[in-house]
């Protein structure tokens, strides 16, 4: 063999070259993008098993987009929406989403996340894509990460050649994923189809009262005034606006939840107690209620719209015999409706007149227009159940430990169940949010209109709301009507209650 000492000048040439090419080559290799030494390099998505709602056909299959080769890629159907979505194994920390569009991109799309592939939270959105390379900002946990696309840039499909999930692949060491639950063999089913309101099965399960309410039945005597009002107002305003927290259905879990609007304590979010609640403060105008009420954010188009001022919040009679409504109890927590909902009838029954917007009323859903004046808003009426099985604050669907009474069918009219005994105050949230006009593009951050709900967990001052209930429901009267209801043509009831809520 030919020594390189020995080897003509040009072959040195050659090999010099070479070997600046090779080295060059591996320190390219070891800082550029191959470099695979950092686990945060690697997308959480590569290789893991994804799924879409259509393909353009065989060739271009939703794995194409997670398996890193930026020569295949997956194309949809050539219709609006739909979506790809990858499952990541299980709820991980990320902080961002990488989309590399083919020449069929979409122009209006939302990246969304899941931690149980049934309720979504939005963590980007856009109605002027461009395509390219978009790298984009996402936070908080998922499991499930999907694109949701809504308009096509072409008459082609959406087509991706690469969508890549980046982050810590770890969730934070303080969160319970959906925890494994068992009732105790006393306890009441689970209501089929429950979710919650979020889709989930977070939180402890059954939590049992520490005082609970036994050996009491279901009142059926009627009342000597079964007309007439029986209520009071909390009247709180929002506390806190945009969080994607729910600590009923997502405890110790923040940003797991689509985007909520919280009022009345100022303190909620994801990792919510009683305790918790008890050192905040209230944005509601009885200082004793320092309880947490909360509803999914409402968008006219990206624009998050939060109600202005002090929103109704009724504590009334849900049973005929409003002499047997006792106070909640301290720590009593429930979801009213589903984010899953899509029957529109159900949900007009458990509302007063549906969707309000000026002389337009019971609306299934969000009515497309609404009158533009100035004084309009989109309102909502939307009755909670309000029987108590006496033993729980919580279930593990959120639901059913408290139901709605049932028409007796006689003159005891609406009773609450036997199952149920204990009648409670019947809550109705009344909202109003200043938009009006076109209403096409104003949804929940839960979906269309029928997914519309909301949660409570009771703080209120023990001895302020037996107070309330005692001398306002029970004793046939309505506390503070002309507060903001506007109902001015009413006649001022019995007690008219000063900014304490304190009865005179």
């Amino acid at each position: 063999m030919t020594s390189l000492r020995r080897a003509p000048r040009s072959r040195l040439f050659v090999l010099a070259g070479i070997a600046v090419a090779l080295a060059g080559f591996l320190g390219w290799f070891a800082t550029g993008p191959l470099h695979l030494a950092s686990a945060g390099d690697t997308p959480l998505s590569q290789g893991k098993p994804a799924t879409a709602s259509s393909l353009e056909g065989q060739g271009y299959p939703a794995k194409a987009a997670f398996d890193g080769d930026p020569k295949t890629r997956w194309s949809s159907a050539f219709s609006d929406p739909q979506w790809i979505q990858v499952d990541l194994g299980a709820p991980v920390a990320i902080g961002k989403v990488v989309l590399t569009w083919e020449r069929a991109y979409a122009t209006a799309f939302e990246v969304q996340v899941s931690v149980d592939g049934a309720s979504w939270r939005t963590t980007y959105a856009t109605t002027t894509g461009t395509g390219g390379v978009q790298s984009l900002a996402a936070s908080g946990l998922a499991r499930y990460v999907r694109m949701f696309g809504t308009k096509r840039s072409s008459g082609y499909g959406f087509s991706l050649w690469e969508f890549q999930v980046y982050g810590s692949g770890s969730a934070p060491a303080t969160a319970t994923v959906n925890p494994p639950t068992t009732a105790p063999p006393t306890s009441p089913p689970v209501s089929p189809g429950g979710n919650g309101g979020n889709g989930g099965t977070g939180g402890t399960g059954w939590i049992d009262a520490p005082n609970p309410v036994t050996n009491v039945k279901a009142s059926h005597e009627v009342p000597p005034n079964k007309g007439g009002f029986h209520e009071f107002q909390a009247n709180c305003s929002v506390s806190r606006t945009n969080l994607g927290d729910d600590p009923i259905v997502f405890p110790g879990l923040p940003g797991a939840s689509h985007l909520h609007t919280f009022m009345g304590n100022t303190t909620t979010n994801a990792g919510t107690t009683i305790e918790s609640l008890a050192k905040g403060q209230t944005t509601c105008k009885a200082k004793g209620d320092l309880s947490a009420y909360w509803m999914p954010t409402l968008f006219n188009g990206d624009t998050p719209v939060n109600p202005e001022g002090l929103q109704v919040i009724y504590y009334k009679a849900g049973v005929t015999d409003y002499r047997s409504v006792r106070p909640f109890p301290k720590g009593l927590r429930f979801v009213v409706g589903n984010a899953k909902n899509t029957d529109a009838d159900k949900f007009l029954a458990a509302t007063e007149e549906g969707f309000e917007c000026g002389n337009s009323y019971k609306n299934k859903n969000i009515p497309l227009t609404c009158s533009s004046a100035r004084d309009v808003k989109l309102n909502i009426r939307y009755q909670a159940p309000s029987c108590w099985d006496g033993r729980h604050l919580d279930s593990p669907d959120h639901q059913s430990h408290i139901v709605y009474p049932v028409d007796s069918h006689t003159a005891s009219g609406w009773v609450c169940p036997d199952s149920h005994p204990v009648a409670v105050p019947k809550l109705e949230f009344k909202m109003a949010w200043p938009v009006n006009g076109d209403m096409s593009k104003v949804r929940f951050a839960s979906g269309a209109g029928p997914t519309f709900h909301y949660d409570f967990m009771n703080a209120w001052d023990e001895r302020t709301l037996a107070a309330m209930v005692d001398g306002c429901i029970v004793a046939a009267r309505q506390c503070d009507p002309r507060g903001h209801d506007g109902r001015d043509d009413q006649q001022p009831a019995p007690y008219v209650l000063n900014e304490n809520y304190l009865l005179p």
